[in-house]
């Protein structure tokens, strides 16, 4: 509560206001550190190996024709969006969140322009699109996949390929025999696909949490800065399956819907599938198992299992083995940018990175969260625990994903897009700040991205 039974503020509500500017203004310093001790390293060896520490961008003062769109849709955002958050019938404020983000999205991305900025995005020679004419036989494509990963073998994959497992290309395969070749195709669907996992999130948040908690946090998932990395980047679509994977296993472990069972298998189908978009996704677990805890069953567990153990078997029996690949990227990992990075930098300067993507809201409500923790976990032995309580569960859950990403020192740099998947599950704990803030830190969340969009050119 912010105010007592009179309308005068409390104290208590007073001194967490404060902690919350003083967390955010701790996350200001973060960044200025890493962009100053990152510049320092890379002008004396390079061995950073991004051009503008801490983030995978270049240093370029620019604006383009979204710009007038993009300020409009924050400007409208900021104004009309938590008022009708609170106001529209649930599924209208469903299409209202997902149209937001791709509007956002879509004006973020277009302020590079339309080549630059979508269109030429995924069509590089490090991206997806640079194979697809190696897949014209795709089981032959997965069996031979593994034999291409290392850049000492014949025919090393380009970046991208070698460095995720063979879903993600595949995916552009099949939008091309579809008849959706080319960048822009590729991009439309990253956009698309990526906006809507904040639908995603906000459906979850409901069923494990409440329904007002979730409409609190829809401004915040419509207007993150995460839109610039989700236009235009395949971690963008990593994010949406990712996203509706963990929905719906909250749909089937809260028995939201009459279907749990299905949508038990298809979460599992989903964070199966996930984890053939990227090596990284198999720690969407952590996740998960904080979704059954806040819902306190397990009974989806065996059919979301099923689910992912059919994704596997696909796979598989397809020819790529997902166990053989990984310890190849690995020692891909080593043999290019990930061998010269730095472990002792990238180690706190990638949490810069995942600040930057999500805004300096995620400091504020991190801080709350984790103060919420002991109390949601010493609920969770006995009870369902409530609303702020369950939100907490979940950041906490992000949170470790994160820090064992982090430690792992195999998300060395560009975190601000490859932990997409995770740091979007930041954002609802923002339904923890006092409403008569939201306004506040949603003009801190698109003057930063804005800023961010219009100052540097970012990469893929």
């Amino acid at each position: 509560m912010d105010t007592d039974s009179e309308g005068n503020r409390t104290h208590p509500a007073r001194s967490s206001r404060r902690a919350d500017v003083v967390a955010a203004g701790a996350g200001i310093l973060l960044i200025a550190a890493a962009v100053l001790i990152g510049a320092e390293i890379q002008h004396t060896d390079g061995t950073l190996q991004v051009p503008w520490p801490p983030l995978q961008a270049y240093w370029l003062p620019h604006w383009g024709p979204g710009t007038p769109a993009a300020v409009l849709v924050a400007v409208l955002g900021i104004t009309w969006m938590p008022a009708l958050a609170l106001r529209l019938p649930w599924h209208r404020l469903l299409l209202a969140t997902w149209a937001t983000a791709m509007a956002w999205t879509w004006t973020l991305a277009l302020v590079d322009g339309w080549q630059r900025g979508v269109a030429g995005r995924l069509a590089t020679h490090y991206e997806y699109l640079s194979e697809l004419n190696r897949f014209t036989d795709i089981p032959a494509a997965l069996r031979d996949f593994t034999h291409h990963i290392l850049s000492t073998q014949p025919q090393p994959w380009a970046t991208h390929v070698a460095g995720h497992p063979p879903g993600a290309v595949l995916t552009f395969v099949g939008l091309d025999r579809l008849g959706l070749g080319g960048g822009a195709w590729a991009a439309t669907w990253c956009i698309t696909t990526g906006s809507s996992a904040a639908v995603a999130v906000l459906i979850a948040v409901r069923v494990l949490a409440d329904e007002a908690t979730a409409r609190r946090a829809a401004p915040f998932l419509a207007l993150s800065p995460a839109a610039i990395w989700i236009g235009v980047s395949a971690d963008g679509y990593f994010t949406a399956v990712a996203a509706w994977g963990l929905a719906l296993l909250a749909l089937a472990a809260t028995r939201t819907t009459s279907r749990h069972l299905a949508a038990a298998l298809g979460a599992g189908l989903m964070l199966g599938f996930a984890a053939y978009l990227s090596y990284g996704l198999p720690l969407l677990a952590v996740l998960a198992l904080a979704v059954l805890a806040t819902a306190r069953t397990a009974r989806p567990l065996p059919a979301a299992v099923l689910g992912a153990a059919a994704a596997v078997a696909t796979f598989t029996l397809a020819g790529f083995s997902w166990w053989q690949a990984y310890p190849l990227l690995v020692q891909r990992y080593y043999q290019g940018a990930g061998g010269i990075r730095p472990y002792n930098y990238w180690v706190w300067a990638d949490l810069a990175c995942a600040v930057l993507s999500t805004g300096l809201v995620v400091i504020a409500t991190a801080r709350r969260a984790l103060a919420a923790a002991p109390s949601a976990l010493h609920t969770l032995r006995r009870r369902t625990p409530n609303a702020p309580q369950a939100v907490a569960v979940l950041t906490c859950a992000a949170l470790l994903s994160i820090l064992i990403a982090d430690l792992s020192g195999m998300s060395k740099a560009e975190t601000e897009r490859i932990w997409l998947p995770f740091t979007i599950w930041l954002l609802p704990a923002a339904a923890l700040l006092p409403a008569r803030d939201h306004r506040r830190w949603l003009v801190c969340q698109v003057v930063l991205a804005l800023l961010v969009n219009h100052f540097l050119l970012t990469n893929w």
